[in-house]
């Protein structure tokens, strides 16, 4: 086996799956079984090689792809310990395009299979390698057919069961390799132990269920199976090879990473079965050339504050110094190369083609991005880019800090470019917005923590607008005598509901020159200049203001004198023509587990939305779309009960639809808010 991968260059290797499933300790377990920790560290202790940012330690949880190369016997390998909350999924998603294989980790409880679903569903569509490792099997209450039959669930490609385990006295003692077709027996803080295999029968069946699968896909296998012909262990663990490269598979292991049980034999399996990294590239669309070329996995700003991008080297060799290109023909230059094991980096003079290292420097290279050396920009890497479902209005306690508020947020965004910053001019507020409550929480915690900001946060605001219901016409009269030239202007204006969506619109009927010319636009000033806040607190739409009648003065009228005369008018005016208010009402798309489904048609239903229907979901076996119409305030906090309700991967994408008049306790709540608000930062 060992020679079989003939020195194929060093691997990186995803760790992905569910919170809680045991990732970190699993690279833990790998680590101090390679030799590359003298000890190993525990997620409760808080002393593991990953998750060592405070946000991480204080939630017990990964919040942040973590990364460390080791060695296993004569082979470089770099994991890449990724979140399992699918809040943070968004920074699996850009290592992706740079990995050789997955270990997709798992506990063996069915209730959990779903929250394999966003995992297994794109790696498979990336047509990235990946096995599965039973973590826990110790643990385990159910049997190891029944949990592979509900893992199959979460799988669009057939699970192939390598091993099986031994039991006794009602524990796991040990394993059976059924490729080896060799009996491990689990030894506390040693190396498994080859033994005798007691049942012979079940190792059999379970031997020739692995290898019908394998013979879907190679003839000659089935045509041996066909003649009972035993097969030779070298076509075996070939086809193996073969088919797990090619996605056609997905070989499941089991073990314990708290005890280090499994963890040899699942480095055995990486090393044999991965490809290289030439597989990779030719995924990313890079071209065989002598040109150097990287794909940036993922940004980190070092506690010193300097900026760190985890790269691949794809193809070629990476040289301290070396002058990069990106896709739109910007120039970079390295400014060091280092090895990464957690937070530890250690200084090379060059990186070659297959390792995972750290580059320094790379000022203005965002994650995601691919680099090479040659003449010609590289094809740019296509990565899925996730919707924000959750947004909160961030303020800083002292506003001289607003602007190292920018900065902070700059560098933030550029390690987790799934968050998203903007400044609402009509609302007034900084907003962020990211995958969940719990991505946020922990980006505003690296805010305050890293960069020394003091913030108070509130949920989003939501624009909500006015309109009118009925048409008045007012007088709008402006004198004023002072002295010297006064002020005079007189505008009659027509106030008149437009259709939902036509917006707003003046219109001159002036005759007889009544309200000279040059007055005309700074009548239609003053009113425009109104409506930013109607009656009810709100920007006023959908109506039409119409300039029919007025007087001037030869000396007195003015510019200025008109703006208020329209803007007196329309105060006088509006609160006249029936103001109502108006929500803005979105179109929602929410994917859920059809098992959650007549859930979720309740949840709609408890936030004044509308159900337009609901569907399977395209290309996701065993999960429908719901879609509906809801007010935008119902949404705000909706992805916290849909986590909730779908063991935390449901999610939704939403878009504006249309404005919706809304009356009642809940309009006047809004109008009564909105006034204090204003009252309360006049106080201020």
């Amino acid at each position: 086996m060992s020679s079989a991968n003939g020195g194929r260059g060093p691997r990186t290797v995803a760790l992905v799956g569910p919170y809680g499933s045991g990732k970190t300790t699993l690279l833990e377990a790998v680590l101090f079984a390679n030799g590359t920790t003298a000890r190993k560290g525990s997620v409760s202790a808080n002393n593991t090689v990953g998750d060592a940012s405070p946000e991480a330690r204080a939630r017990q949880m990964s919040v942040e792809i973590n990364c460390a190369t080791t060695t296993f016997i004569d082979q470089s390998f770099t994991f890449l310990d990724c979140p399992g909350s699918i809040e943070f999924l968004q920074d699996s998603l850009f290592t992706f395009p740079g990995i050789d294989a997955a270990v997709v980790v798992i506990e063996p409880e069915p209730a959990k299979v779903q929250m394999l679903k966003p995992y297994m569903k794109r790696l498979a569509d990336l047509k990235i390698p990946h096995m599965m490792f039973v973590n826990k099997i110790d643990k385990a209450t159910g049997t190891l057919t029944d949990i592979l039959a509900a893992l199959q669930d979460a799988s669009d490609t057939p699970l192939l069961l390598r091993q099986i385990p031994i039991w006794k006295n009602e524990q796991i003692t040990g394993f059976i390799d059924l490729a080896l077709e060799r009996a491990f027996a689990y030894r506390e803080g040693k190396p498994s132990e080859q033994v005798d295999i007691d049942d012979q029968d079940e190792e059999k069946q379970a031997r020739y269920s692995m290898l019908e699968k394998l013979a879907d896909y190679d003839e000659h296998l089935m045509e041996e199976l066909l003649s009972d012909q035993e097969p030779a262990r070298e076509e075996v663990f070939s086809d193996l090879q073969r088919e797990f490269s090619e996605g056609l598979v997905v070989p499941v292991f089991i073990g314990s990473a708290e005890r280090g049980q499994g963890i040899t034999r699942l480095m055995k399996a990486l090393r044999h079965d991965s490809p290289d990294v030439s597989v990779a590239a030719k995924r990313l669309g890079i071209p065989a050339a002598p040109d150097t070329t990287v794909q940036v996995l993922k940004t980190v700003y070092s506690e010193r504050g300097g900026k760190l991008s985890i790269a691949r080297v794809m193809q070629g060799t990476l040289k301290d110094g070396a002058v990069l290109k990106t896709p739109d023909g910007e120039e970079t230059r390295v400014g060091g190369i280092a090895q990464v094991v957690g937070t530890n980096t250690t200084k090379v003079a060059e990186a070659k083609t297959g390792e995972t290292v750290a580059l320094a420097r790379l000022e203005g290279i965002a994650t995601g991005t691919t680099l090479s050396t040659g003449k010609a920009p590289p094809k740019k890497a296509e990565i899925e880019i996730l919707t924000p479902v959750y947004k909160l209005a961030i303020q800083t306690a002292n506003r001289a800090d607003e602007v190292k508020l920018t900065a902070a947020l700059a560098k933030l965004i550029e390690e987790d470019p799934s968050l998203r910053f903007a400044q609402d001019s009509e609302l007034h507020e900084m907003t962020l917005a990211g995958q969940g409550e719990i991505h946020l929480r922990v980006a505003v915690d690296k805010l305050m923590s890293r960069y020394g900001l003091k913030l108070n946060t509130k949920p989003a605001s939501v624009p909500y607008k006015e309109t009118i219901r009925k048409p008045v016409t007012i007088r709008g009269r402006h004198k004023r005598q002072s002295g010297g030239h006064g002020q005079f202007g007189d505008c009659v204006l027509e106030i008149k509901p437009q259709p939902r969506g036509a917006g707003f619109a003046f219109i001159d009927e002036i005759v007889g020159g009544v309200v000279p010319k040059q007055f005309i636009p700074s009548v239609e000033k003053g009113v425009v200049a109104y409506l930013d806040e109607g009656p009810l607190g709100f920007p006023v739409v959908d109506l039409s203001v119409t300039l029919t009648d007025g007087s001037y003065h030869t000396v007195d009228s003015s510019d200025a004198a008109f703006q208020t005369a329209a803007r007196i008018g329309m105060q006088e005016g509006m609160p006249q023509c029936a103001p109502v208010l108006l929500e803005p009402i979105m179109k929602v798309r929410i994917h859920v587990p059809n098992e959650t489904t007549s859930k979720i048609n309740a949840v709609v239903s408890g936030r004044r939305g509308q159900l337009l229907g609901y569907d399977a979901r395209e290309g996701w076996k065993g999960w429908d779309t719901v879609v509906a119409e809801m007010p935008r305030n119902e949404i705000s906090n909706l992805i916290i009960e849909l986590r909730s309700l779908t063991q935390g991967v449901g999610t939704f994408d939403v878009e504006f639809d249309h404005l919706q008049e809304l009356s009642g306790k809940v309009a006047d709540q809004i109008v009564a808010d909105r006034k204090k608000a204003k009252e309360d930062a006049k106080a201020d």
